[in-house]
């Protein structure tokens, strides 16, 4: 149930985003990426946070797991904005006492640290939106499209492949190690969290060996197949041109 949660996400066909070709999909978060990190606003990265997640909810990403996969970033950002706008700048905005120090906020503190917090929350939502409407095996194809090292690629459809079964036997040891009693107290949950971090690591060596000698005999040679490609729908592109053209005029308003 796990493997099958974490693998397909919240793909839905239906939805006109998950149609359109990993490629363009992912040059265009890329031009937007670019426009975020290089804005000097924090309106344009906010808007692209909050479109980013108005498309991510209308592709029926669950909250919790929109929750869940955000919560970083947004700690990231919030912590970025307090120590901005409360440790640097000149213009003073407010002040108020904390546990005898007295805190003074700065107007121009305020506009970098939201600059700041704007592109991590613009730049996490667009990796959401591509992530959450793409099969990771298409964007791993688009990617090699791209000339990406195939290196690199092999090594993360690898990963990905193997990960769930990594997870599936943490699982079973952790649920072992519960029943017995293996994490009550502090003391005695931290050494069986050393011994399930152990026993992973010695699956996973011994899987990487079992593997590897399987896929030599079935032929491998060191370059993973990839999926063909059909041709780039016009349609597609031109309608992508369109939309990073338009925020592209945004970003300069």
């Amino acid at each position: 149930m796990m493997h099958h949660h974490l693998s397909t996400h919240s793909f839905h066909g239906a939805h006109a985003l998950v149609q359109v070709d990993a490629r363009v999909k992912l040059l265009s978060a890329l031009a937007l990426l670019v426009m975020v990190i290089t804005s000097q606003a924090a309106a344009f990265p906010l808007l692209v946070a909050a479109a980013g997640l108005v498309f991510c909810l209308r592709l029926g990403t669950p909250v919790r797991l929109l929750a869940l996969r955000f919560s970083e970033p947004l700690f990231i950002a919030i912590v970025v904005l307090l120590l901005k706008t409360f440790f640097s700048g000149n213009a003073p905005l407010f002040s108020f006492g904390l546990l005898g120090y007295e805190l003074v906020a700065h107007r121009d503190g305020l506009d970098a640290g939201l600059l700041i917090a704007g592109r991590i929350l613009g730049g996490v939502t667009l990796l959401g939106v591509v992530g959450f409407s793409t099969p990771f095996t298409e964007l791993m194809a688009a990617l090699s499209w791209m000339r990406v090292p195939q290196v690199l690629v092999d090594v993360a459809l690898f990963a990905w492949r193997y990960l769930f079964l990594l997870l599936e036997d943490a699982q079973v040891v952790y649920h072992a190690q519960k029943n017995r009693l293996g994490y009550v107290g502090c003391r005695r949950a931290l050494a069986s969290f050393g011994t399930l971090a152990g026993v992973m690591v010695i699956k996973a060596f011994d899987n990487s060996q079992s593997i590897t000698t399987a896929m030599v005999q079935r032929g491998y040679d060191g370059v993973m197949p990839m999926s063909m490609h059909r041709p780039l729908r016009v349609a597609e592109v031109g309608s992508a041109l369109l939309f990073v053209g338009a925020m592209a005029v945004i970003r300069l308003i």
